[in-house]
């Protein structure tokens, strides 16, 4: 952390601008240490505060103003992409709709709370064509909320903050364990979705052998899963489909025919 003031104090605004930038952009650049430390030199005089939040914000909001442009033109594909990168992409989603078809707009004010969310928020709110105007605001006041919060901290704990940054031996411990603690959790996500799909492997089949089996008149159940939101943006489905929600699959699943195979898809 002492460093990392002391490379603050030296690009100021500038690093700041651009840092926030590049993270909601996309890249693995973790904001929250810099917005922290940004506090600590507003907070003792050597930075001003408003600066730093209009800054960041600016950042913040740039970056996710171009995600909302990237969603508006290619639609639901560029979610799959970012999900295809996430590490449980098998539900990211459907997940990320279901916050964002309950709480619609408002989800743009705790977004960047939550890693997830964060990184596809945005492009959803163009995806379902938000007006711009409307996306900008509570884009804007998300972006000030969680831009805010952290300089805050920094600011008002400023004097304890430096005090444990002296203590590099074991900010050095906390690093290494929170590094650890985080390759774990990767090493657990990617376990998982290995076994999830090698369970998945057999029961599985392609887009080929499904046309194979229509086109020979094999009798098929044929169900369509995908999210309503994901619909509406992309109305075809496979012919002598029926759409399901995947929350009644259980529910109804008794109703399905027995008598042939069930062909089960989503997006």
């Amino acid at each position: 952390m002492h460093a990392l003031l002391e490379f603050l104090l030296r690009h100021g605004y500038v690093l700041l601008l651009g840092w926030v930038f590049a993270e909601q952009a996309g890249l693995p650049l973790p904001s929250v240490p810099l917005l922290l430390a940004a506090g600590v030199l507003a907070g003792t005089g050597r930075l001003n505060f408003e600066l730093c939040l209009l800054a960041s914000m600016l950042a913040a909001v740039s970056a996710d103003t171009m995600w909302y442009g990237l969603g508006h033109q290619r639609g639901i594909r560029i979610l799959q992409w970012i999900c295809k990168i996430s590490l449980e992409p098998d539900s990211c989603v459907r997940r990320t709709e279901g916050i964002f078809e309950k709480y619609g707009a408002k989800s743009l004010l705790f977004a960047k709370f939550l890693p997830g969310l964060n990184t596809v928020a945005t492009p959803l709110a163009g995806v379902f064509h938000m007006g711009l105007r409307r996306f900008l605001l509570f884009d804007a006041l998300g972006a000030l909320v969680w831009s805010g919060t952290f300089l805050g901290l920094g600011f008002v704990f400023s004097e304890q903050i430096e005090r444990i940054a002296d203590l590099r031996l074991a900010g050095d411990w906390a690093m290494a364990l929170a590094i650890a603690g985080l390759a774990l959790y990767i090493l657990y996500k990617i376990l998982a979705r290995k076994k999830f799909l090698r369970d998945l492997r057999v029961a599985r089949i392609t887009v080929d052998e499904l046309k194979e089996k229509l086109d020979s008149g094999e009798p098929l159940a044929i169900v369509d899963l995908r999210h309503s939101m994901d619909f509406e943006t992309d109305p075809e489905t496979i012919p002598g489909a029926f759409r399901l929600d995947a929350k009644e699959l259980e529910q109804k699943g008794n109703s399905l025919p027995h008598d042939r195979d069930i062909i089960l898809y989503c997006t």
